[in-house]
C-alpha cells in the first residue's frame, strides 16, 4: 500500500484519505494494522545478550515456544527469521555480525543481507560500536535510510551505562556521524533506560502505518505505551466503521447497510493480544517478571479482556445501535470526515461500541502494567 503521510496523526490521516475519496488507502491501512506488517533487522554478534534482546522484543523468555536460543545452530553467515507467535507479520531478523576486516566495503554487506529491505535495523553490541558498523550506518544515511539505530545491550549488572554511552558517542563523532545517538537498552526490563526513547524516535522516523504496526506488536511495557496502543486502536475503529458501517455520502460498493460484527471481532481480538490480556500473554509476562499469573489475570474486569466472542461483540453493537443517544453530537461531528454530511446509524454504533470496549480493555492493561512495574523483577 501507499504509506500514509507522517505529518498527520493516524486518525487525521485516515480522515484525510476519506475526504479525498481514497478509501482503498483506508482499507489497506486497516489490514496493515490488523496484521502488524513490519520487518526489523538486528545486526550484531550472536551472543546471549542479542538472543535475549530478540526474545524481549516479542515478550518471550527462555524455553518459550518460538524463542531464540543460544548458542544458535545457524551458520555464521545465515540470516535467521524470528516471527512473533502472536503477530504473524511482525518479524525480527537476526543478521550476522559485521566483519572487522580492513579495508571494508559496506555495500557488499548491505547487498548480501538485503539491508535496505528492513523497515528498521538495530546495530547491536555489548560495547562501543565497531568501526565497520559505523561505516554501514553512514552508507545507509547516504541512501536516505533514517531507520538505523545503534543499540548497546546491557543487563542490571552493568553499573556504568553512561560511560558506555560517552565512549560510543566519541566513536561515532570521530567517524563523521553528524548528530550521533546511541540507545542503552536494559535486557531484563525494556521499560528502563533508553528503549522508550528509541521507540519514540522510531515513531518519528518510520512511515506512520509502519510505526503503528510496530507499536501494536510490541509487548506492553509502560502505561504510556498502553495509551498509545489504545489511541491507535481507536483510529483503527474509526477506519473500520467508515468502511463497514459506512459514511452515507460515499456510494462505494463495500459499504454495508448493517454493522459487520466480524470486523469488530478482528479488531478486539487484535487489541486483546496487543494489550497482552489473553491468558498466554499474561502467563508469559508473569513468568518473565517472577509473578503469580493468577494475580494478573484477576485484574481483568472487562469480559472482552478475557475472551473476545462474536456473541459479546454483537450484543454491544446491538445495544449501541438501539441507544444512539449515548453518542453525543460532538462525538459524531469529531468522528466524521469534513466533507461527510451525515454518518450512518451503523457507523455511529460501531464507533461507540468498539471505542467503549477499547477503553475498558486498556484500563485492564494499565492495571496489569502498574502491578508488573511495582512488584515484578
Amino acid at each position: 500500500m501507499v504509506d500514509v503521510m507522517k505529518s498527520l496523526n493516524l486518525l487525521e490521516t485516515l480522515k484525510e484519505s476519506v475526504d479525498t475519496n481514497k478509501l482503498s488507502e483506508v482499507k489497506d491501512a486497516v489490514e496493515d494494522l490488523l496484521i502488524s506488517r513490519i520487518n526489523v533487522g538486528v545486526v550484531g554478534d550472536r551472543c546471549p545478550e542479542k538472543t535475549t534482546f530478540l526474545n524481549s522484543l516479542r515478550g518471550l523468555g527462555v524455553g518459550d515456544e518460538g524463542a531464540a536460543v543460544y548458542p544458535t545452530t545457524a551458520g555464521s553467515e545465515e540470516v535467521v527469521g524470528y516471527p512473533d507467535p502472536k503477530h504473524a507479520d511482525f518479524r525480527l531478523w537476526d543478521l550476522p555480525p559485521v566483519s572487522t576486516a580492513s579495508p571494508f566495503e559496506p555495500g557488499s554487506y548491505m547487498d548480501k543481507y538485503k539491508f535496505m529491505r528492513y523497515n528498521a535495523v538495530f546495530m547491536t553490541s555489548t560495547d562501543i560500536p565497531q568501526s565497520n558498523s559505523v561505516t554501514i550506518f553512514l552508507e545507509a544515511r547516504s541512501l536516505q535510510n533514517k531507520t538505523v539505530y545503534f543499540v548497546i545491550l546491557v543487563s542490571d549488572k552493568n553499573k556504568t551505562p553512561e560511560d558506555e554511552r560517552k565512549a560510543s558517542l566519541e566513536v561515532l563523532t570521530s567517524q563523521g556521524v553528524a548528530i550521533p545517538k546511541v540507545y542503552i537498552v536494559n535486557l531484563s526490563c525494556l521499560e528502563k533506560l533508553d528503549f522508550p526513547v528509541l521507540l519514540e524516535d522510531m515513531g518519528q522516523d518510520l512511515p506512520e502505518i509502519r510505526a503503528h504496526a510496530l507499536l501494536l506488536a510490541l509487548p506492553i511495557l509502560t502505561p504510556a505505551l498502553v495509551t498509545q496502543k489504545k489511541e491507535t486502536f481507536k483510529a483503527l475503529v474509526w477506519a473500520a466503521a467508515s468502511l463497514s458501517g459506512g459514511i452515507s455520502t460515499f456510494p462505494v460498493p463495500f459499504v454495508a447497510s448493517m454493522v459487520d460484527s466480524s470486523i469488530g471481532v478482528r479488531i478486539l481480538s487484535k487489541a486483546q493480544v496487543s494489550l497482552c490480556l489473553d491468558n498466554k500473554s499474561l502467563e508469559g509476562l508473569a513468568k518473565l517478571r517472577g509473578l503469580d499469573p493468577g494475580r494478573l489475570k484477576v485484574l481483568r474486569t472487562c469480559v472482552l479482556s478475557v475472551e473476545v466472542s462474536k456473541g459479546e461483540v454483537k450484543k454491544r453493537l446491538a445495544a449501541a445501535e438501539m441507544d444512539l443517544s449515548t453518542v453525543s453530537s460532538r462525538l459524531v461531528q469529531m468522528a466524521m470526515p469534513r466533507q461527510a454530511r451525515s454518518a450512518s446509524k451503523s457507523f455511529a454504533a460501531m464507533l461507540q461500541a468498539l471505542n467503549t470496549a477499547i477503553d475498558e480493555m486498556a484500563t485492564d492493561a494499565e492495571k496489569i502494567v502498574q502491578m508488573v512495574l511495582a512488584e515484578g523483577h
